[in-house]
């Protein structure tokens, strides 16, 4: 039994420096404080406050929509700026933004505060991503960032959670304030552990004035790194925000499940990808990485498909059963998903162009999961049984492109299992033709 107990323990060991574990540590606190808010701001706009529906939802469509804004000059001024900096001022325009909203009684203050706390967020959530990658070696970057997901889905889940409970005891005004106020503090908190747990490395290379002038038009050039975002947003669409948004709708209408299957479903997604994530990166690295993304897309199309066995029986287990079965099968595909398109980011990344490349990444994600719910959305009353085939004939057409680009994808793995041919020893060559070679 302790043998078994520590293997499993040793999948968990990620050798990454104490400051990331720091700064992971501070995304686990602040997204349980988003975790707090989010299943309930609808209901808090609606109910507490007596916005309608539609301006509540505007409302959320605006942080959203500010936070895709600022995505790409935060990018900019991250290649121009440290990025300690810059998440911590982030984090406390999102933590005035976010208390704020325990305050608003009209709609107009509640888009101020949409607004702060979407910028917030937007500048943040680079300005993470990009902080993480400089504190790490390039053989690290997957750890860090399967460390950073099982953080943000681990404070998510258990914010939701404990948020459930606190609704359920006593639904007023002032639990909802004490919500918004609290998820306001734990970005504060982020901010703080930053300033004082967190070093402020230099970037690799400080851009030149040339490179400033034209910065998102290098990236621009790189088509590569524009097909992979052009990927990444059908992954991101078909799988995550299909699943997270249009099953719940669909199986209501279409499945014997309730809403308590419904949750069971949810849970088990977010829970898997907490345990399974950081075990899944070993796993992952012994992939080609054009293999692996073939491998997600196979299985996100596996899983969309398997949606539309739970219309076939008339047993709620078993329709829970096979949608827990899609949840589990999406949950490994997005753990492919991110510890594999990040990491090639960061690798086709010029280093004075690091915060663009990762901003407009991280805009990917924004996209996808703006389209998944307005596609779905549309496709639902009419055909809603093409929402689900529709989206894996998508996915499957994606990951066949993704396979084709081969050796064009940089690969830790294909190198080193194709080194470079040498026609003449090392004993031989002088100094300065050695170390062109070990360059």
């Amino acid at each position: 039994m302790s043998r078994t107990l520590a293997r499993v323990f040793a999948g968990w060991r990620t050798g990454l420096p104490g400051p990331v574990i720091v700064l992971q540590a501070g995304t686990a606190v602040n997204y349980f404080g988003t975790g707090l808010i989010l299943p309930f701001e609808i209901i808090y706009l609606h109910q507490a406050r007596g916005f309608p529906t539609a301006t509540a939802g505007l409302v959320l469509a605006a942080v959203m929509g500010t936070a895709a804004v600022v995505t790409p000059f935060s990018g900019a001024l991250l290649d121009r700026f440290r990025a300690k900096r810059i998440l911590i001022i982030g984090n406390l325009a999102s933590a005035l933004g976010y208390a704020g909203f325990a305050f608003v009684d009209r709609p107009w203050q509640a888009f101020v505060c949409a607004a702060v706390g979407g910028a917030g967020f937007g500048v943040a959530i680079t300005a993470n991503q990009v902080l993480s990658l400089t504190l790490v070696s390039a053989e690290q970057r997957a750890s860090s960032i399967a460390l950073r997901r099982v953080a943000g889905n681990f404070g998510l889940g258990s914010g939701a959670t404990v948020a459930g409970f606190i609704v359920a005891s006593a639904h007023d005004l002032r639990a909802f304030q004490a919500l918004y106020l609290f998820d306001g503090v734990t970005f504060a908190v982020f901010a703080l552990v930053v300033l004082v747990g967190i070093p402020n490395p230099r970037l690799a290379n400080a851009a030149s004035a040339s490179d400033r002038g034209t910065g998102f038009r290098a990236v621009a050039h790189d088509r590569l790194f524009l097909t992979l975002i052009a990927a990444n947003i059908v992954l991101v669409m078909t799988g995550g925000a299909l699943f997270s948004n249009i099953l719940a709708p669909f199986a209501k209408a279409h499945t014997p499940v309730g809403p308590g299957e419904i949750g069971v479903v949810f849970f088990i997604n977010t829970f898997f990808i907490v345990v399974a994530q950081i075990p899944a990166t070993r796993v992952v690295k012994r992939m080609r990485r054009t293999h692996a993304l073939a491998a997600t897309s196979a299985l996100f199309a596996i899983g969309l498909l398997a949606v539309l066995l739970a219309t076939l029986t008339s047993s709620t287990l078993t329709a829970t059963t096979v949608l827990a079965g899609v949840a589990i099968v999406i949950a490994i595909g997005e753990c492919a998903q991110f510890v594999v398109l990040g990491p090639i980011v960061a690798d086709l990344a010029p280093p004075q162009l690091l915060g663009r490349y990762m901003s407009l990444y991280g805009l990917s994600f924004t996209a996808g999961v703006a389209l998944g719910p307005a596609v779905g959305g549309a496709l639902l009353p009419t055909s809603p049984d093409a929402v689900w085939w529709g989206g894996a004939l998508a996915v499957a057409l994606t990951g066949a492109g993704l396979l084709r680009l081969g050796d064009r994808i940089p690969d830790p793995l294909l190198q080193a299992q194709c080194p470079p041919p040498q026609t003449v020893s090392t004993a031989d060559m002088d100094p300065a033709s050695h170390s062109q070679m070990n360059s």
